[in-house]
């Protein structure tokens, strides 16, 4: 029965903590107006 109620007592934290990250919202993201460099330069 400890068990059971530990874990409820757990997905409970889980839910809650998944919850409130999710109300704050995602952070407001920028893109960069520089191009993304997808190759090596060459070395000298």
């Amino acid at each position: 029965m400890r068990a059971l109620i530990a874990a409820a007592i757990g997905l409970a934290a889980a839910l809650a903590l998944v919850f409130g990250i999710t109300a704050m919202g995602a952070p407001p993201g920028e893109t960069s107006k520089e191009p993304l460099h997808t190759t090596v330069p060459e070395h000298p």
